[in-house]
């Protein structure tokens, strides 16, 4: 499915996906017309879905970061739905993420402080509808946290 040109090009835009498409053709030694046409082909296929910033929310003033690993009551057929519908509107939640297993559902939530972690936790999390179980989990440190895989 992708050749080696593909993959120097999705190489070199993990290394740095701010560079110019004329700067991954050089890098990739590749002419600029092909550039744009792969990066396009990447696109239209799926493979490449976008580009993002990432942002350091500590440099923001968000100093807590939790992981809350959440068990929905599925008694009601539309628990599951219910429920990620009304996380999505928490501003705080900066992921969720869904699993098979005793965890249902993760949520990363970010806050300035511990008293308002708490605020949030009080006023918007424990509101959330059809949790059956919560499980917080206060982030210390990132040890690792890759952004590219080797192609």
């Amino acid at each position: 499915m992708l050749d080696d040109i593909d993959r120097r090009l999705l190489r070199h835009l993990q290394a740095d996906p701010a560079q110019s498409v004329g700067d991954l053709a050089e890098a990739s030694r590749i002419p600029l017309a092909s550039a744009y046409k792969r990066l396009e082909k990447l696109q239209t296929i799926g493979i490449l879905r976008g580009q993002r910033a990432v942002i350091d929310w500590r440099a923001l003033g968000f100093e807590v970061e939790v992981s809350l690993r959440i068990t929905i009551d599925k008694t009601n057929p539309r628990a599951f739905d219910e429920f990620l519908a009304a996380a999505r509107e928490v501003p705080e939640v900066i992921e969720i993420q869904t699993f098979l297993g005793r965890v249902d559902a993760r949520l990363k939530v970010i806050a300035r402080d511990l008293p308002a972690y708490q605020q949030v936790y009080r006023n918007r999390i424990l509101t959330l509808p059809h949790m059956a179980d919560i499980e917080a989990l206060m982030q210390v440190a990132t040890l690792k946290n890759a952004m590219s895989y080797p192609l």
